[in-house]
């Protein structure tokens, strides 16, 4: 049986190829799901933590238990927010805007590193396919 033939297989080898990339060129402490709430918090823009779990694709607890994380870190920081009593507001610490200011360019390098045997169109390509696989997974593929 040739493994090579099944999405799944390459699909899982992929992303442990982006975990040993990530570790190796961007951060052993912040990971990529974590760098991912730092970006999209950069706009200095505070985010629930509802739509912070809908940027990320994440599940309440899992964005709750992320946001701890980083909160317990020193970069991010958590309010009541003031129109819904019911929800927090996330935002960058200083601290937040420094790692993420640090970890961009790697993050940019790592992806490089990741598909330097594709060419730009290839790169589109690709992320076009994973798009939708990703789509036809949660039901929205055509």
């Amino acid at each position: 049986m040739d493994l090579s033939q099944y999405a799944g297989y390459l699909i899982r080898r992929a992303a442990q190829a982006h975990v040993a990339a990530w570790v190796r060129e961007v951060s052993a402490e912040t990971t990529s799901v974590q760098f991912g709430v730092l970006a999209s918090l950069s706009d200095n823009e505070g985010k629930s933590q509802r739509e912070l779990g809908d940027a990320l694709d994440l599940d309440r607890s899992t964005i709750a238990d992320l946001v701890a994380r980083l909160e317990r870190r020193g970069l991010v920081a958590r309010r009541r927010d003031e129109r819904d009593l019911r929800a927090n507001v996330v935002t960058l610490t200083a601290r937040g805007e420094e790692e993420h200011r640090l970890l961009a360019p790697r993050v940019a390098r790592m992806n490089d590193l990741l598909t330097s045997r594709l060419s730009e169109e290839e790169r589109e390509e690709l992320a076009r396919l994973l798009a939708e696989v990703l789509a036809a997974s949660d039901g929205r593929g055509g």
